[in-house]
């Protein structure tokens, strides 16, 4: 882990590379309240930053296990890349650049959540979400596609 004054410097200057986890059970998403910046407040996929040395599939088993629970391995669809641009970090004065790459998976909670990242969760159904004012816009660009029958 990088100490806060070099985390900070790499936010201001770098785009971070992370992953979404888009946990579906069925037709419905799950969703959180995010707590902290960016997206403070807003209704999120569940997901976060890749660390350096980390391969993407270590990445998606630490965040599926911070984020949602799940302490084994998990079979996972790939969406595509995005890109998220907030005017807020947890820095003061400080924007942050995601890189993001999009997963599905199959889950079904009968746990209680982690609740580091997110105050709440919801499940929504896409329809839902994609006019919830709640919903973060980079949440919503992972499915104006598929509701247009495109995979």
């Amino acid at each position: 882990m990088l100490d806060s004054s070099t985390f900070k410097t790499v936010v201001d200057s770098t785009p971070l590379i992370s992953i979404d986890l888009i946990a579906r059970d069925g037709n419905k998403v799950l969703l959180g309240k995010r707590i902290n910046k960016p997206a403070k407040g807003y209704y999120f996929t569940t997901g976060g930053r890749i660390y350096k040395n980390e391969t993407i599939a270590n990445g998606i088993i630490r965040i599926a296990k911070d984020e949602l629970g799940i302490s084994s391995s998990i079979d996972h669809n790939f969406i595509g890349v995005f890109e998220h641009f907030y005017d807020d970090s947890i820095f003061e004065n400080v924007s942050t650049h995601y890189i993001n790459m999009a997963y599905e998976i199959d889950f079904k909670s009968s746990n209680s959540l982690p609740c580091e990242q997110h105050s709440k969760y919801v499940w929504m159904s896409i329809d839902e979400l994609l006019v919830h004012d709640e919903v973060h816009d980079n949440v919503k660009l992972y499915f104006k596609d598929k509701r247009n029958g495109r995979k």
